[in-house]
C-alpha cells in the first residue's frame, strides 16, 4: 500500500483528513504514521486483472456505454450481465497502514434466495475476502453481497 496510492483514494472519495496524506501530523496520532481510508483495501480490485469490472484495452465493459445498460451476456451464462451489487460490509481487524503488502484470498459465502417484489426470485450469494499483510496478520475481511434476480417467464 503505497502512500501515493492512499492520497489518491482519499482524494477521489472528498476525505481531507490529514492522516492520510501528511507523515509528519500522522507520525504523531495514535497511529503512528499514514493509515488508508477504511474503504481502501476495495481499490485493490484495480490490481486484479481478471477483476470482471476493470477496463481492458480493447474489451467492452460495463459503464463502456457501448450498451444501454450492463454488459453483454457471456457466453457461457446470460444471466452473469444482470447481477447487482447489494451491499459491502468490512470487519477491520487493524488498521491498514503505508507500507503495508496486502494479498488477498477470496472464497464464496451463504447464497439465500428471497421472493421479488415484481414476481420471481431473487438469488443472493456472498464473496468474502481476507485482506493478509506481509506477517500473514489479517487485516482486513470484506464481506460482498451481490444479488441477481430471476426473470419470469410469461405464459403465452
Amino acid at each position: 500500500m503505497e502512500a501515493g496510492h492512499i492520497l489518491l483514494f482519499a482524494r477521489s472519495i472528498g476525505d481531507p483528513n490529514p492522516i492520510y496524506a501528511d507523515e509528519a501530523y500522522a507520525r504523531g496520532t495514535e497511529c503512528g504514521g499514514i493509515i488508508a481510508p477504511p474503504t481502501f483495501a476495495i481499490a485493490s480490485a484495480q490490481f486484479d486483472d481478471s477483476y470482471p469490472l476493470r477496463p481492458q484495452p480493447g474489451a467492452p465493459w460495463l459503464g463502456s456505454g457501448r450498451e444501454p445498460t450492463s454488459r453483454p451476456p457471456s457466453a457461457t451464462d446470460a444471466r452473469d450481465s444482470r447481477g447487482l451489487h447489494a451491499e459491502q460490509h468490512f470487519e477491520y481487524h487493524r488498521t491498514m497502514r503505508a507500507g503495508d503488502v496486502l494479498s488477498a484470498t477470496t472464497r464464496p459465502g451463504r447464497s439465500w434466495e428471497k421472493e421479488g417484489r415484481r414476481g420471481g426470485k431473487l438469488l443472493f450469494s456472498e464473496t468474502i475476502t481476507e485482506y493478509r499483510d506481509q506477517e500473514g496478520e489479517l487485516v482486513v475481511t470484506t464481506r460482498t453481497v451481490g444479488v441477481l434476480p430471476e426473470r419470469v417467464v410469461e405464459k403465452e
